[in-house]
């Protein structure tokens, strides 16, 4: 039975050079750079199955898991593997594979996927398991657990984030064809935008349906997690994108790889911001090539609150559906906190823009001050519409205190949740990188 939960904490970040909903296709999409990296996934260490030269297909493995090795990483294109980059010690930072345009796909037998073992074999071997993560820990799902739901938030609600509603318009049946092969391992809940009228997913048939009200982060899944069916100790949740359902709803239906995807490129650098149809895991240069004005800009893959600084030479992240591009704030801004500020953003009422709460702001990435100790202010309480202290679980996750940790409600929490709380955070702190620090301290913990 579907319900309406209404959020009141939260804050929305109106930002200038949101994309018109109107599609372009990127040219030669078979025939770019792709490069996976293992920094997208948490916790992994990989295992290559290939070397430079190697020819591959859409579906190849190139490298698994070598916790476990069932785990598998495919190219999304076929073509050659161009080059494997590493950093000090020899560590992986990236396998890129050329595109040659054949689109040559490994086949994959979806005739009798009618069991929960036969599905997991499936999504495992097609490389399309590392689209589900777990809570707790936001890592990929561990195949051997036994998970109590899937998860699928069907709308972001970040600045500037790409609209399921428009992505996904015209692939609602590979969506139910994903969710259909995701019930067979655990349950399937989707959440829904309240402020949406006839929801593309309205028909979708799965477990339970409900809706969201509120500001951002109501479309973060761990929010949504905490409201319906809260992750405790023991329990496991899988989390999967709406776009990458519908990955998985091709998989079965024809039996390949597909990793099509559609990516939003956005923000205030952008001269015409845009949707365009491309593929997983692309090169960043033919999608903002000419489109961008690059000087002084930074260039992000995702979006602004928890999305990764790239080049104009990067990557898309194995996770990301937007590209954003955004003033740097490389300036010193001489008694800024003194002037009246009618053009600033304020999460509070230091400024006076607050009395026009839907102007729509180009800011830069410029932090206003330097890192310094706590100030207890209360505003990560008013941020973070969870059932948790955040600024106690911060604070344990700095004195590494594992049962504190676990009380505080570690089990429940990802990075991306605690975004706005670094936005907001008055002593400049990477709450993120905390988290995330957190969690893999569990993750050890547990192995």
């Amino acid at each position: 039975m579907s319900k309406v939960i209404k959020l009141k904490k939260g804050l929305d970040i109106n930002l200038k050079g949101k994309a018109e909903l109107a599609l372009t296709e990127a040219s030669g999409i078979a025939e770019v750079e792709i490069s996976i990296k293992p920094s997208d996934f948490p916790c992994m260490k990989p295992a290559l199955k290939v070397k430079e030269g190697d020819k591959v297909k859409a579906g190849s493995v190139l490298f698994t898991d070598k916790y476990r090795p069932e785990i598998c990483f495919c190219s999304p294109v076929s073509g050659t593997v161009a080059e494997i980059r590493r950093a000090e010690r020899r560590r992986i930072t990236d396998i890129v594979v050329k595109g040659d345009g054949a689109g040559e796909y490994e086949k994959f037998d979806t005739a009798n996927v009618n069991s929960k073992d036969a599905a997991k074999e499936l999504l495992l071997k097609s490389g399309v398991w590392p689209y589900l993560r777990q809570r707790p820990f936001n890592i990929i799902a561990d195949p051997q657990s036994e998970f109590k739901a899937v998860y699928v938030s069907t709308f972001d609600s970040a600045p500037l984030a790409p609209d399921y509603q428009f992505i996904l318009k015209d692939q609602v049946a590979e969506f139910q064809a994903g969710v259909d092969i995701l019930g067979k391992i655990a349950p399937v809940y989707l959440g829904f935008d309240a402020k949406v009228k006839d929801n593309i997913f309205a028909g979708v048939k799965c477990k339970e349906i409900n809706s969201f009200d509120g500001p951002h982060p109501a479309g973060n899944a761990g929010v949504q997690i905490s409201h319906i069916i809260p992750v405790n100790k023991g329990e496991n949740v899988i989390v999967v994108n709406p776009q990458d359902v519908a990955i998985i709803g091709r998989l079965v239906k024809n039996g390949i790889y597909d990793a099509k995807k559609t990516v939003v490129i956005a923000g205030s650098k952008v001269n015409k911001p845009q949707y365009i149809k491309t593929i997983a895991n692309t090169s960043v240069a033919p999608l903002i090539s000419g489109n961008i004005d690059a000087d002084n800009a930074r260039i992000i893959s995702g979006n602004v609150l928890t999305g990764t600084k790239i080049d104009e030479k990067g990557f898309l992240g194995f996770y990301d559906n937007a590209i954003t591009v955004i003033p740097e704030g490389n300036y010193y801004d001489f008694f800024g906190w003194a002037l009246p500020g009618f053009k600033k953003f304020s999460v509070s009422r230091t400024f006076f823009s607050w009395l026009t709460p839907k102007k729509q702001y180009d800011l830069d990435t410029n932090m206003h001050g330097e890192e310094r100790a706590y100030v207890v202010t209360g505003t990560y309480e008013k941020l973070l519409p969870m059932d948790i202290l955040p600024l106690q679980l911060i604070k344990a996750i700095l004195a590494e205190n594992i049962e504190l940790m676990e009380d505080l409600g570690i089990y429940e929490v990802a990075e991306e949740d605690f975004a706005l709380c670094e936005f907001a955070d008055t002593s400049k702190t990477e709450i993120q990188a905390i988290i995330r620090k957190g969690l893999d301290l569990m993750v050890a913990e547990s192995r």
